[in-house]
C-alpha cells in the first residue's frame, strides 16, 4: 500500500466515527501480541523489551505496546530520542506511561538528548541477546541524510545482538520503493498494520526481515469513502514558486448559445487552486466569457461554434499548460465533433472530457490512454459506452449484496477503457480499472445547471497541479459537494453554481487545516 494512501484510509476512519486514537491503541495492541509470539518463539520466556521511539506515530504505538507487554510479565525500556512528540495521539499515550507514577511496572523511560546519552545507554554496551528492540523510530516520508543522534541509534540497533523489530517500516527506509539514503535499522522483522507499505513488500528479505501484516479494525469502507483525508494528497506549495508553477490548464467550450458552462468551470479551476487558466471559445461566447471574470485568459477563436478550423491553435495553446477539459457548453455539431476527435489524438497532456464532449468523442480513439477523465452522468455514461437496459446507479444501501452488484455492473463496462470515470450520481462513483471509490458530499440542490461544469474545473484543475488522474477525479467530486453543501447552508435550493464556485477555496483550506 502506499504511504499516502495508508494516511488517507487513517484519517477518513475519523469522519466513519473511529477515532486516530482507538487505531493506535489497536495497533500498539497488535505490536505487543507479535512482540510477545517473536519473544517466545525465540527465547521460550519473557525478556526485556527495548523500545525506540521518535516525533510520529509510530512512537506512539511503542508507548502503547508498552502497557500490554508489562501486563505481560516483560520488563520495558523506552528510548525516546525526541520529545517534541508530533502525533497527538502519541502525546497522549506518552502521557498514561508518565501518569503511571509511583511506578509500579517494570518500566523505565529514558530520554536520550545527547550523543553521549546514547553511546552509554544499556544496549550501547550490553553483549546479552536476550532482549528484543522495537524500532519505532522514524516513520514515513524518510529521505535524505538523518540527524546525527538518529543515525548513531540506528547503528547501535544492528550492532546489537538481540532480535529487533521495525514498526511498519524499517527506520531510514523510504517506504514508497524501498530506497535507503542513508542508513536503515536492519530488522529481523517487520511489522505492518492494515496492508504493507509498497516499498516494505518490494524490498529483500535481507533489508526487512520477516514480514508480518497486523489487523487493526480497519473497515473497507474507510479505504473506499473518499473523506477529509484526501486533502493529504495535495501538493505542498513551494515558498518560491512563480505564476504557473501551480497549475495551469486550457479549456475548450462555448458556442453560440453557451457561454456559461465554460466560465463557471474557469472559475472553479481557479478556486481549486490552478494559477493559470486559459478559455479557447468560438467570438460570441468569449466575449461575454470575458465579461464575466477578468482572471480568466480568454483566446476568441472565429465563428460562432468550435470546428475543424480551430485545431491548430487550440493544439498550439495545449503546449504551454498542463491539463486540458473539452466539452462544456460546445454544444452538438458535426464541425465540434471532428475537431474533438482531433484534440483527443493531437493533445498529448491529460484531459478531461465533459458534458457535450462526451457525446462526440469516439471511445476507440481514447481506450488506451489511462491520463483521461470522463465526468458522465448516468444517461451520458450510458450512451457514451452505448449500453442498454436499466442501468442505474444505486448504492445507497445496507445491501452488500446489492451494492456489490451494481459497482461490478458498472466496472465490467468502465474497464472497456483505461481512462477514470466518475458516475455523477446522489453517492458518486469514480472507476478505473479495478479500482473503484464512493464520494458521498454533495446535496440534491446540486442538480441545478453548472454544477458539472463546475466539477469539470476542479478535477482539471488538480490534474494540472500534478495529481493523479484517478486522485484528481476523487477529490474533484468531493471537493465540488462539499462547496455544495456550504452553498446549501447559505441558500438552500436556490443555490446556483457561481454560489456554488465562491465556497471552493474556502471547503479546501479548511480541509487542509
Amino acid at each position: 500500500m502506499h504511504p499516502i494512501d495508508m494516511m488517507v484510509t487513517d484519517y477518513n476512519c475519523e469522519y466513519l466515527g473511529l477515532s486516530r486514537l482507538c487505531l493506535m491503541e489497536s495497533a500498539g495492541k497488535s505490536l505487543a501480541e507479535e512482540v510477545g509470539k517473536i519473544a517466545v518463539y525465540t527465547f521460550s520466556k519473557p525478556v526485556k523489551v527495548v523500545i525506540f521511539t521518535g516525533s510520529g506515530g509510530n512512537g506512539g504505538d511503542g508507548f502503547v505496546a508498552a502497557r500490554y507487554l508489562l501486563n505481560r510479565g516483560y520488563d520495558v525500556d523506552i528510548y525516546m530520542l525526541k520529545d517534541n512528540i508530533h502525533s497527538s495521539e502519541a502525546k497522549t499515550n506518552f502521557e498514561i506511561l508518565k501518569n503511571m507514577k509511583p511506578r509500579l511496572s517494570r518500566l523505565n523511560i529514558y530520554n536520550l538528548k545527547t550523543l553521549a546519552d546514547i553511546n552509554d545507554c544499556e544496549i550501547a554496551n550490553s553483549k546479552d541477546s536476550e532482549f528484543v528492540i522495537v524500532d519505532g523510530l522514524l516513520g514515513t516520508g524518510i529521505k535524505g541524510e538523518l540527524q546525527t543522534n538518529i543515525k548513531r541509534a540506528i547503528e547501535i540497533i544492528n550492532e546489537s545482538k538481540g532480535i529487533t523489530i521495525s514498526v511498519d517500516v524499517p527506520s531510514g527506509m523510504d517506504p514508497l520503493n524501498g530506497n535507503v539514503d542513508d542508513l536503515a535499522v536492519i530488522p529481523d522483522y517487520t511489522i505492518s498494520f492494515h496492508k504493507i507499505k509498497t516499498g516494505v513488500r518490494d524490498a529483500e528479505e535481507e533489508v526487512v526481515g520477516g514480514l508480518v501484516t497486523a489487523d487493526i479494525g480497519i473497515p473497507f469502507e474507510a479505504e473506499y469513502f473518499i473523506s477529509y483525508g484526501d486533502f493529504l494528497r495535495l501538493k505542498n506549495r513551494s515558498a518560491n514558486s512563480h505564476k504557473g508553477n501551480n497549475g495551469r490548464l486550457l479549456i475548450v467550450g462555448g458556442s453560440g448559445d453557451y457561454s456559461g458552462a465554460p466560465a463557471i468551470a474557469g472559475m472553479a479551476a481557479i478556486g481549486a487552486g490552478a494559477d493559470l487558466v486559459y478559455v479557447a471559445s468560438p467570438e460570441k461566447a468569449a466575449q461575454a466569457i470575458k465579461s464575466t471574470s477578468p482572471d480568466l485568459i480568454v483566446k476568441s477563436l472565429p465563428g460562432d461554434k468550435l470546428s475543424l478550423e480551430h485545431a491548430g491553435e487550440i493544439i498550439e495553446l495545449s503546449e504551454n499548460v498542463d491539463a486540458v477539459l473539452i466539452g462544456p457548453g460546445s454544444g452538438i455539431d458535426e464541425d465540434t465533433s471532428k475537431l474533438f476527435n482531433v484534440l483527443v489524438t493531437k493533445i498529448k497532456k491529460p484531459i478531461v472530457l465533459d458534458a457535450d464532449s462526451l457525446k462526440q468523442v469516439e471511445i476507440s480513439l481514447i481506450k488506451n490512454r489511462d491520463d483521461i477523465v470522463l465526468t458522465p452522468h448516468i444517461f451520458e455514461f450510458k450512451s457514451f459506452f452505448n449500453v442498454d437496459g436499466d442501468l442505474k446507479l444505486d448504492i445507497d444501501s445496507y445491501d452488500f449484496k446489492k451494492v456489490d452488484e451494481n459497482i461490478t455492473a458498472f466496472q465490467k463496462i468502465s474497464r472497456q477503457i483505461k481512462a477514470t470515470v466518475i458516475v455523477k450520481g446522489q453517492y458518486d462513483l469514480i472507476l478505473s480499472g479495478t479500482k473503484f471509490r464512493i464520494n458521498k458530499s454533495g446535496n440534491p440542490g446540486m442538480t441545478v445547471g453548472g454544477t458539472g461544469d463546475a466539477l469539470a474545473g476542479i478535477t482539471t484543475s488538480l490534474l494540472s497541479q500534478g495529481l493523479t488522474t484517478f486522485d484528481s477525479a476523487c477529490l474533484g467530486v468531493f471537493i465540488n459537494g462539499l462547496a455544495g453543501d456550504e452553498a446549501f447552508k447559505e441558500k438552500g435550493n436556490g443555490f446556483s453554481a457561481t454560489d456554488l464556485v465562491s465556497y471552493i477555496g474556502n471547503v479546501i483550506k479548511n480541509g487542509l487545516c
